[in-house]
């Protein structure tokens, strides 16, 4: 196959790590090219050094044979390349059309640029009305908008950034459809994802990082989703687990939440009622937008609700906020990173501290015990082996996935009696995500009730004692997580009642 683009030695410092050491490998038109690593592999930096987001500081690319060295993504644009990012980059308040032409460098008059969108999006299989607002789309189709974006760019190589962590099955398999057609018109795909069987199923060839360098490379088609994690990791990888006993009594209780949506893009939560007892894990699944955001603030106290609405060991907490609630060890780690978990320009230090002054004693008569917080911040780093030069670093300097490790694991050192997490593994490679599930395994052997709401339906039933299903926020009933079949969660999803979903399981 032709080579469309090739990278040679490519290197990227930063103080304190090597992000990039000498990478060299190649891209085939026409080829679907996997870019496996753990997280803080280098793998971000390299396609941002494609994009031109990133200025490398020695090696060299050559694009269709001849010299690329793109100062700016407007250069990379304008050479053929494009890249569909893992967070997106859309207004709620504008609508198809007017977001996509923010994106343009020259574009044409918004009647034409309907007519352009609406051929594209039926011709790669992705429909999308052009007039729609984006506030009231779903996370599948607000990707849509961002690929069908790239598209009327005509790319010689689109760059995707975990494309999948936010779809659902059925999403994932048009978007893959859309992937191969691309492919076989001869667009070169290089494609960045934790999701080791879609990188088997969709995948010509892998390049493996592992800090910096690269390692391997493979067919992915010709290994197992263990193997390819080893590659990775390059240690064998121990599947999570937990001793089992016998659960204690009920520690949270939700009844009848019910809670506006915040903004006008946001989601009711109706007549929520679910119990968690201690030492149980409570799965919530549900495709994106279904009310999750909305529930973990409701149960964090970001949202007040009515006071009986939602219980502690019997006793109403539901108007009290953030910091009444981490005092009587209600904690809560939510699904974006960056700017509500954690404040990007903050240390992780000053991140620790933001969280756990209460319960780990940080501040005391108004003054801050900074060797005190350094230190809890330097216990989590060392126990979720967050790969940072240190505490001292911002959070907007570690990858999504060290970041993520971060965040689950200054919740979980605090000892809570309840721990509500939303997305805990998003964007994290199979080594962190088995460690990470494996301390919400451990965290509820020590007697905590434990509520994980995820998108990943692996995850849940992996670590889960009981189920439940958001769906336009409404919870349906929980059951128990062993025996239930893909079909009906499926129906659980989608909003089936009862007396559907006992049809199927007969």
């Amino acid at each position: 196959m032709t080579s469309l683009l090739t990278v040679e030695g490519l290197t990227k410092a930063y103080p304190g790590v090597v992000a990039n050491d000498h990478v060299s490998f190649d891209i085939a038109q026409g080829e679907v090219h996997a870019l496996l690593g753990e997280n803080g592999a280098g793998k971000s930096t390299l396609v941002k050094m494609i994009y031109g987001l990133v200025t490398p500081d020695s090696g060299h690319m050559t694009l269709r044979g001849a010299p690329y060295t793109p100062a700016e993504p407007r250069a990379a644009r304008a050479a053929g390349v494009a890249m569909v990012f893992q967070h997106f980059s859309l207004f709620d308040a504008l609508n198809v059309a007017e977001n996509i032409a923010l994106g343009m460098e020259n574009p044409p008059p918004m009647r034409q640029l309907a007519a352009r969108i609406r051929t594209v999006s039926e011709t790669y299989g992705l429909p999308l009305s052009p007039d729609r607002l984006v506030g009231g789309l779903s996370a599948g189709e607000r990707q849509r908008v961002e690929i069908i974006r790239c598209l009327l760019q005509d790319p010689k190589l689109l760059i995707m950034d975990e494309p999948t962590s936010v779809l659902t099955p059925q999403e994932v398999e048009i978007l893959f459809a859309t992937l191969r057609r691309l492919s076989a018109e001869g667009t070169a795909i290089l494609y960045i994802s934790h999701k080791l069987e879609e990188i088997r199923s969709l995948c010509d060839r892998a390049t493996v990082l592992r800090l910096g360098k690269v390692v391997d490379s493979c067919n992915p088609r010709e290994k197992s989703a263990a193997e390819l994690a080893e590659m990775m990791v390059g240690a064998k990888l121990v599947a999570p687990s937990r001793a089992g006993g016998d659960l204690g009594d009920v520690v949270l209780e939700v009844a009848g939440l019910t809670l506006p949506a915040a903004t006008p893009f946001g989601t009711t939560l109706r007549d929520i009622s679910f119990s968690v007892r201690a030492g149980e894990i409570l799965g919530i699944g549900g495709v994106a937008g279904n009310g999750q955001d909305e529930l973990l603030s409701a149960l964090s106290g970001e949202a007040h609700a009515a006071p009986d609405s939602v219980r502690l060991k019997g006793q109403s907490i539901g108007a009290l906020g953030p910091s009444h609630r981490r005092r009587i060890a209600v904690l809560a780690a939510p699904e974006e990173r960056l700017g509500h978990a954690a404040a990007p320009d903050m240390s992780l230090t000053e991140n620790a501290l933001l969280t756990g002054a209460i319960r780990e004693g940080l501040a005391a008569r108004g003054f801050l015990k900074w060797p005190a917080a350094r230190a809890f911040a330097e216990k989590v780093i060392e126990t979720f082996d967050v790969r940072t030069p240190g505490p001292g670093n911002a959070a907007r300097s570690l990858s999504g996935g060290n970041l993520q490790k971060f965040v689950i694991g200054r919740e979980v050192l605090q000892r809570p009696e309840v721990l509500v997490v939303n997305q805990p593994t998003w964007g994290v490679d199979a080594s962190a995500a088995a460690a990470i599930r494996q301390s919400l395994l451990d965290l509820a052997e020590t007697g905590t009730a434990v509520v994980v709401i995820s998108q990943d339906l692996d995850e849940l039933m992996e670590i889960s004692d009981r189920f439940a299903a958001l769906n336009e926020g409404r919870l349906s009933p929980p059951r128990p997580a062993v025996g239930l079949s893909m079909e009906e969660i499926g129906l659980m999803m989608g909003g089936a009642h009862d007396m559907e979903v006992a049809h199927v399981a007969e």
